[in-house]
């Protein structure tokens, strides 16, 4: 999973003089961003030297001759690294002061930023509090929560849009169905889209052109997506993957097609 220019840069940016402290130190912070911010866990020489780069730096001269020898700790001082696998990460203790230093992380900042801009947006109070629910979910760090429920408001969405402007076409695609799943055979009432699985009711809305193929295909992830994370299991959901998430469906599928 490789770092964007901006979204180190902007990292970066949360650190105090971070252009300013020695290249060691920096690297610190390259073995931060990489195993927290991105979610990788752990780390190698290799990336760390690509941030470097990515930010227009000269590389540390030698990045794994640094992190083998900070394994250990110097006098009453703890080891800034521990050996996880084939890589690194962060010592406990300078994970927290590194943590401590970003408290005012405008990468944070400008994230929370652009997922409130996405309320001002929503003219449906019951919409906008939902999302607003949401998007406390993401800011305290409940990604998988914070996926489901814009799963939900999504669906919700497009039950209440083809309600008010698409119904026949709706059902003259459910009238077609092969599925023997699916018993109904037509959508009188909102409730009665429960009755159809959510893959097919994406599937029913493409061939109805109630959306275009585009906007099939990022439904589709996106509940793959959330049936990977819906349930309990070993598969981290982290914060660029929940933004992403969040983004995509609530500007491509809830502002795109208009109660």
């Amino acid at each position: 999973m490789k770092a964007s220019k901006e979204e180190l840069e902007l990292f970066a940016l949360s650190a105090n003089s971070f252009f300013t402290i020695s290249q060691a130190d920096q690297i610190d912070f390259f073995v931060y961003f990489l195993t927290i911010e991105k979610g990788l866990g752990q780390t190698q020489a290799t990336p760390i030297r690509e941030c470097f780069l990515l930010l227009d730096l000269t590389p540390y001269s030698n990045i794994s001759q640094y992190l083998t020898s900070n394994l250990k700790g110097k006098q009453q001082q703890h080891p800034k690294f521990i050996r996880v696998n084939d890589g690194y990460q962060l010592h406990r203790e300078r994970k927290l002061s590194i943590e401590n230093s970003l408290n005012k992380n405008p990468y944070k900042i400008k994230v929370k930023d652009d997922l409130r801009a996405l309320l001002t947006h929503l003219s449906n109070p019951a919409e906008n509090e939902f999302l607003k629910e949401a998007i406390n979910c993401f800011e305290i760090g409940a990604y998988r929560a914070s996926t489901v429920m814009v799963w939900n408001l999504t669906m919700d969405h497009l039950y209440e849009y083809i309600m008010a402007h698409e119904l026949t076409s709706f059902n003259s695609a459910l009238a077609k169905n092969t599925d023997k799943r699916i018993k109904i055979t037509v959508v009188f009432k909102k409730d009665d889209f429960s009755e159809i699985p959510e893959n097919k009711f994406v599937e029913f809305c493409k061939s109805s052109n109630v959306i275009t193929n585009d906007i099939r295909k990022i439904l589709d992830i996106k509940l793959g997506t959330r049936n990977t994370f819906a349930h309990p299991s070993s598969i981290k959901m982290i914060e660029s993957k929940a933004l992403e998430f969040i983004e995509d469906l609530v500007n491509n599928v809830v502002l795109k097609y208009s109660v």
